[in-house]
């Protein structure tokens, strides 16, 4: 009897040890994934909440309770106009006013201000345009990589009555892209270069400029790197410059040296006898 109560308190005694050993391990796991998370803490700041969308949404498209979800972002990265209350992107007030996406979103990308219309307000172009300028409708030469909110410069190709071959001149710089049509044929690649739609604000002096380019050549866009505040002045080429040829000047004809004589009798003839000038 003795022997069976001494084994059943050996067993409880390493019980316990093993239980004491697991707790000290769970413990000393649960310290260092706190700790772990309180250095991750100090270098990230504080956290936010924010609503990105769940799905990939495109101009025009309808935003709904259904399309956005919460997230956590760092607050001192936090961009401006983002969203992170339910009842100031869905005012309830104005449940029956619709938002819609101005700029396409990409999915998880943070539900921006400047990418979706206020309650109620259409997603036409003329949100869009700023006081003082115009949408234009332009066919270009365009990547498929353009975007709306893309600043480009704009170029026009053509004859002039002055050239002999076509040049190209700069006509627009860090024109805003407001709108790209998107009724392209299907297997092109990303990028491709194509004859497309490309809706522009301009004011009616560019407008003018870029109508009389489109009438009378051909237009192409380059993209503008973000926040290139770069002044660009005259851009011409014509084909000399692109060769690198250059116009020698025309050679003047050569003129005569002047000659002078004086005339003489030599018994019954009359000769003429080269002499040097005299001014």
């Amino acid at each position: 009897m003795r022997m069976v109560f001494a084994l059943v308190l050996l067993v409880g005694i390493a019980l316990a040890g093993a239980a004491v050993y697991m707790t000290q391990g769970y413990i000393s796991q649960t310290q260092a994934a706190l700790a772990k998370e309180q250095e991750i803490r100090k270098k990230t700041g504080p956290l936010v909440e924010a609503f990105v969308v769940n799905k990939d949404k495109h101009y025009g498209d309808v935003l709904t309770k259904d399309d956005v979800q919460i997230v956590y972002i760092q607050q001192n990265a936090t961009p401006e106009g983002v969203f992170s209350d339910i009842a100031v992107l869905f005012p309830e007030d104005q449940a029956d006013e619709k938002r819609f996406v101005t700029r396409d979103i990409g999915k998880f990308e943070l539900v921006l201000a400047n990418k979706v219309t206020e309650p109620g307000e259409a997603a036409g172009l003329t949100g869009s345009l700023d006081k003082g300028m115009r949408a234009f409708a332009i066919k270009v030469e365009a990547a498929d990589f353009l975007q709306p909110g893309d600043r480009v410069d704009i170029y026009w190709t053509g004859a002039t009555e002055n050239n002999s071959g076509e040049l190209t001149r700069l006509i627009g710089s860090a024109v805003e892209v407001v709108a790209v049509n998107r009724d392209e044929d299907g297997g092109l690649s990303d990028g491709a270069i194509m004859k497309r739609t490309i809706t522009v604000a301009a004011d009616p002096q560019q407008i003018a400029i870029l109508a009389q380019g489109n009438a009378t050549g051909r237009l192409v866009m380059s993209l503008v790197g973000m926040g290139d505040e770069t002044e660009t002045g005259m851009v011409e080429v014509d084909a000399n410059v692109l060769l690198g040829v250059t116009e020698s000047a025309p050679i003047a004809a050569a003129t005569p040296d002047k000659i002078c004589t004086i005339r003489t009798r030599k018994g019954a003839d009359v000769v003429e006898i080269p002499i040097p000038c005299t001014n």
